[in-house]
């Protein structure tokens, strides 16, 4: 098969354990964008977590940001936009607030990050993997008329589970997934990653059937089930596991380029 494209999954899958991109990996980035086959980011990650990668390993590239919420090509234009109102975003912080749930909540809108705690230690740790400050704040902080890529709830992992089924429940018009055992995404009806998979395909020509994706976690699912050659990462869960066979290393063994190597992309 002749591959046009590769869409790539930021932690778990591009990024190691110690969020650092490895030597093969990175080269194999350029390999490819040296050939015009277009290397796609995508991520739960807004821009100002993407940027910073892009500074430390000289690249640039299109990225699909909130898991599909918003589309930017490699020149930073909006492709795809497709976000939470905010009297929306506030109904699903107050049921958080008011259900005293063990999460502390995150809104992200283009370049914004607003948080309620910037002291709670998990706020603290995602500043320092993603390299980005948030601003304490509400929702109203969101200019009007600005779309809200998505809310992230950062949750005690004994009750993730509980605290997903609660939020589908309320709010099943939304899309909500598990991208962690911490974290749950909140986006707008429709948004998944595997969508932005189908607009990229459909602006620019490419077949499905064309396409590679590597991911390592349940918000890649769609993704994965959507490209023509899916990757899992070998660290991802052993639930996952059972639903692919095509397995790679993992994040930490240079997973990404030994799957392009094996499909003859490098």
């Amino acid at each position: 098969m002749d591959y046009k494209i590769v869409f790539c999954d930021i932690d778990g899958t591009l990024l190691n354990s110690k969020h650092r991109m490895q030597e093969r990996t990175l080269d194999a980035i350029k390999s490819l964008q040296n050939r015009n086959i277009p290397f796609v980011i995508v991520t739960a990650r807004g821009p100002s977590g993407v940027y910073p990668i892009f500074k430390r390993y000289n690249i640039i590239c299109p990225m699909v940001c909130y898991s599909g919420a918003l589309i930017l090509d490699d020149n930073g234009q909006i492709i795809c936009s497709r976000g939470i109102c905010k009297d929306t975003a506030k109904k699903i912080i107050d049921y958080i607030e008011a259900g005293k749930f063990d999460c502390t909540w995150n809104v992200y809108s283009m370049d914004h990050w607003i948080v309620n705690n910037r002291q709670d230690p998990r706020i603290i740790r995602e500043e320092n993997i993603v390299e980005a400050e948030s601003t304490q704040g509400t929702v109203d902080d969101i200019p009007n008329g600005v779309e809200i890529g998505k809310i992230l709830c950062m949750c005690n992992s004994a009750e993730t589970d509980e605290i997903e089924r609660n939020l589908k429940k309320k709010f099943p018009a939304l899309s909500i997934v598990k991208s962690s055992d911490i974290l749950l995404e909140i986006m707008e009806r429709g948004v998944t990653k595997g969508g932005s998979v189908k607009t990229i395909c459909e602006k620019w020509v490419i077949s499905p059937a064309e396409t590679v994706a590597f991911g390592d976690h349940f918000n890649d699912e769609d993704m994965l089930n959507t490209v023509g050659m899916p990757f899992l990462m070998g660290n991802a869960p052993e639930e996952l596991k059972e639903r692919f066979e095509n397995i790679t290393d993992t994040n930490d063994n240079e997973g990404v380029y030994k799957g392009l190597k094996s499909i003859g992309l490098v």
